[in-house]
């Protein structure tokens, strides 16, 4: 299991269209990968999950997978999120 923590800094957060970037991000890895907002956790590959979690600018968010590419899936979802989702 692999997990880091990082800050979505982007105005909007992750709604609607970031949300969709993260989502299609996740399902290129076959490991497991949840979101993690204070103490819910949800599917990072499921959309309605995703945007349950109401993740507006500014908030600190977990990342977790578990499988053959964990670290790998992890990284590539920070990165993601870290660049403001290419906005």
């Amino acid at each position: 299991m692999f997990v880091k923590d990082v800050s979505v800094e982007n105005q909007v957060g992750l709604h609607a269209r970031p949300a969709t970037f993260f989502i299609q991000k996740a399902n290129e890895f076959k490991s497991s990968i949840w979101v993690e907002k204070e103490e819910r956790r949800v599917n990072a590959k499921s959309l309605l999950g995703v945007l349950s979690l109401g993740i507006v600018g500014g908030t600190s968010i977990r990342i977790i997978a578990d499988g053959s590419d964990e670290q790998q899936a992890v990284e590539s979802l920070i990165k993601l999120v870290e660049s403001g989702f290419a906005e």
